[in-house]
């Protein structure tokens, strides 16, 4: 297997012999499916209302069928709490869009090109809003023999990155989105916690920005092969630059994905979609969680009966029905 090692210095100082933690996912396609049948018919019922309590249904599965050690995580978010959040995010999507409605009723060109302007702009501004928001909400509801999760990201901070970042992005048409994804990256993982527990994020743009560059030319040269290869190096590289601190002490987290394996296991995604025009959806999710999870190993140094309390809860979410509206994936 062709694994891309993170460049990082661990104290690897005692550690214990004993196997390294691993995660598994119990759930089935069938009762996600069941899941995702009955939302979709709610929500398409309610005109949408029921969309929170879809969401919360959606995320409690998968986080109630993640196991580590024997023990599952607990997503504690409510469709009520959810609901609130919606409003709120509709409310503030409606506001960004006003002067473009306005603009349609008395036909103004002018209004328009102003309404469009501040809409992106606003959207540029709530998107790290919105991811701020989420990580907190989601993170905080979620539990692991009842230690929570946190986020202590700044909102402040957090824009800081992302709307410079873009910025560049753009007038470099693209080039930079490397160099943000790897400082967003470094400075959301850095803020998670998981009771005493943090985590680290030590790739950098640079490394990032190759990955990218080869995937886009070979991507194009091979007409379309080398994507297999181009989304197993991104993992490998995204995963392997993720450690894990306890006491003091920095620990790896390991991801093993071969080319031979990934290449097989993503055809046998797209046939089931294709050939169930899209019914299969759910198993490929769940098929997606198992692949991951078999290959993931967190540090066995970890001393998981040691973890100690120390995050609040969060019922604002606000922030996490805006990604979900927005479609913008967190973690």
């Amino acid at each position: 297997m062709e694994i891309l090692n993170a460049e990082n210095n661990f104290d690897a100082t005692n550690i214990p012999s004993h196997p390294p933690v691993k995660l598994s996912f119990k759930g089935s396609g069938f009762d996600y499916f069941s899941i995702l049948i009955i939302n979709w018919i709610l929500t398409v019922i309610t005109l949408g209302l029921y969309y929170p309590w879809a969401r919360a249904r959606t995320l409690s599965f998968i986080y109630g069928n993640t196991e580590m050690e024997n023990s599952r995580f607990v997503f504690h978010g409510t469709g009520m709490q959810m609901f609130v959040g919606f409003i709120k995010a509709i409310v503030v999507l409606l506001l960004l869009s006003s002067v473009n409605i306005c603009a349609e009723i008395i036909n103004s060109s002018l209004l328009s090109i102003i309404g469009t302007f501040i809409f992106f702009t606003g959207l540029m501004i709530l998107i790290p809003i919105a991811v701020h928001g989420g990580l907190r909400y989601r993170l905080a509801k979620t539990t692991w023999r009842n230690i929570h999760f946190g986020y202590r990201g700044s909102k402040a901070e957090l824009i800081k990155i992302f709307i410079p970042g873009i910025i560049l992005t753009y007038v470099t048409g693209g080039i930079y989105s490397s160099w943000l994804y790897s400082d967003l990256r470094k400075y959301i993982i850095g803020n998670i916690r998981f009771g005493n527990i943090k985590f680290n994020y030590n790739g950098n743009g640079g490394a990032l920005f190759w990955i990218n560059f080869k995937g886009v030319v070979f991507g194009i040269l091979s007409l379309g092969i080398y994507l297999f290869w181009y989304m197993k190096n991104w993992i490998n590289y995204y995963i392997s630059n993720v450690d894990v601190e306890q006491n003091g002490n920095r620990y790896p987290v390991k991801l093993a994905v071969g080319i031979g394996e990934y290449f097989v296991f993503q055809v046998v995604n797209f046939f089931l979609i294709v050939f169930t025009l899209g019914l299969a959806t759910a198993w490929v999710k769940v098929r997606t969680l198992n692949f991951f999870f078999q290959r993931i190993e967190l540090p066995e140094a970890i001393n998981l009966d040691i973890l100690e309390q120390t995050e609040t809860d969060f019922n604002d979410a606000t922030g996490d029905d805006l990604l979900g509206m927005m479609d913008i994936g967190i973690i």
